[in-house]
């Protein structure tokens, strides 16, 4: 165990709680943030990753897991209610900070409390190398809509709940967010661990240039996998010593992919497509083919609990007779920060279709969040010296097309587009109505373009004067994004 760990120790020390022989079983989320599909069990080499490993062998892998958006708040909105983003008005990222607020619409409450109103113990926990010991505090919510903590969690950790009561708990972990931004931040996660994986090992996607900045930063995020490993370790080896593991299903899940210029944001499989991984009891070690989304959590959990889920709820139980697989999953990008934008996709068998809304604008719009990061700052030098080939210039391209569609069995990094292949033309026309039905059939919100003033209001509430304090460039740069958006709005773009 590394030296940077020894702090999480307190995690595992913390008071043994009697557990007499449960009839309900406990239920544990484990979300990670920023991470893509890099795991030693997803054929990985360069990492070391025993314990995730170890949970996968023991449990359901499920190979074709999305996210139903790429990014923090729309996604984990969608996580803890058990529905689309899209039909809860939480689409666009942390849009209910200011003046306008967000509120679930009726009848929808979070999983939380319906785990509270079955008699569970709920906790949100936030857990890295960077905490004070002994010392649990609330994870990352980062819900998109007014909530009441007090009203979901019952406290931190479920050291506090009653003898022999079950828990639901969610453990957050920071995942590739640990790799920062700097030279510095990337020696200093290397130098944490037993066996970091060094820049010149890295094999980086082929649509990505072979910068120095992109291999430091890919090391670096391979690294944070490593590290996630060792957190999960801790937290099974505590299951275990306080004699919870044979009574308790753990979720493992990513809450998007790794934050890079096609991954977080994107609906490609680098920013859609998570691990997840079911392991408890009554569940036969095995692999699933058959797409899943983030939402499933919900409605599994409290089936596993014994808790029907909600009729309003959209996810759907993996496991048991209530289960029903479904026939493809649809994934949405709305607005990111300042940066407007709204794609929406199919995955349906081995076939990929996106739908751009914005064609007009550039892939790679103006963000203030990615721009600052170093691999992004090299990326655009590249762009401007022409030193770019083809697949790694598509995602830099001023414009795109209408459509997207690709074969994942023959084109897993996505980078060939069909759409314009008559070849597929049934295959695109069936996927286009497929998605057309969803977004009617759910209640897409974001069907239309909300009014100038609301995209003004949210973006007031971003600006605030102590995050103008803070980073006084980065917010500059998210002033003058702002407004190149309203003048491509006024350009119709």
């Amino acid at each position: 165990m590394t030296a940077a760990l020894l702090p999480l120790l307190a995690f595992a020390a913390l008071p043994d709680v009697a557990e007499p022989a449960a009839t309900r079983p406990n239920i544990l989320w484990i979300v990670v943030e920023d991470m893509s599909c890099h795991f030693g069990y997803q054929g990985e080499l360069l990492v070391n990753t025993p314990h995730v490993d170890r949970l996968a062998a023991d449990g359901v892998v499920f190979e074709n897991a999305y996210v139903t958006a790429p990014v923090c708040s729309a996604c984990r909105s969608a996580l803890i209610t058990g529905m689309y983003q899209t039909s809860i008005g939480a689409h666009h990222h942390r849009s209910s900070r200011g003046t306008h607020k967000i509120r679930l619409p009726a009848p929808v409450v979070t999983t939380p409390e319906l785990f509270r109103a079955a008699g569970y113990y709920t906790c949100n926990l936030s857990f890295s190398a960077g905490e004070r010991p002994g010392r649990p505090k609330p994870g990352k919510e980062d819900y998109n809509f007014e909530f009441d903590r007090a009203a979901l969690y019952d406290g931190a950790d479920w050291s506090g709940r009653e003898d022999g009561q079950p828990f639901f708990a969610q453990v957050q972990l920071h995942g590739g967010k640990i790799r920062g931004t700097s030279e510095p931040a990337f020696r200093k996660l290397a130098a944490s661990l037993d066996d970091p994986v060094a820049p010149d090992e890295v094999e980086l996607p082929p649509y990505y240039p072979d910068l120095p900045a992109f291999r430091a930063d890919w090391a670096a995020y391979l690294n944070t996998v490593q590290r996630t490993d060792e957190e999960v370790g801790l937290i099974l080896d505590r299951l275990e010593r306080e004699g919870l593991r044979e009574d308790t299903v753990v979720y493992f899940l990513t809450d998007h992919g790794i934050s890079s210029p096609r991954g977080k944001q994107f609906l490609y499989d680098e920013g859609a497509k998570i691990p997840l991984i079911v392991s408890g009891p009554g569940l036969d070690a095995g692999v699933r083919v058959d797409p899943v989304l983030q939402i499933d959590l919900a409605a599994d959990s409290l089936s596993m609990a014994g808790v029907e889920a909600p009729a309003w709820m959209q996810g759907r139980p993996l496991f048991g007779p209530t289960a029903e697989p479904r026939s493809f999953v649809a994934l949405a990008r709305d607005r990111c920060d300042e940066t407007e934008d709204r794609i929406r996709g199919i995955r349906a068998g081995d076939f990929k279709y996106l739908r751009n809304d914005r064609p007009t604008r550039p892939y790679l719009q103006p963000c203030a969040y990615k721009d600052h990061k170093p691999f992004m700052i090299a990326l655009r030098a590249s762009i401007a010296a022409g030193g770019l080939n083809a697949v790694q210039s598509l995602h830099l391209a001023e414009s795109r097309p209408d459509e997207e569609l690709y074969d994942l069995s023959a084109d897993p990094w996505e980078v060939r587009n069909l759409a314009a292949d008559p070849a597929y033309a049934e295959r695109l026309a069936a996927l286009r109505e497929t998605l057309n039905r969803w977004e009617i059939e759910t209640g897409d919100l974001g069907r239309e373009r909300e009014p100038l003033p609301a995209y003004e209001a949210e973006m007031e509430a971003y600006l605030t004067p102590g995050f103008r304090a803070r980073k006084p460039e980065y917010s500059a740069d998210v002033e003058a994004n702002v407004e190149l958006m309203k003048r491509w709005r006024a350009a119709g773009r």
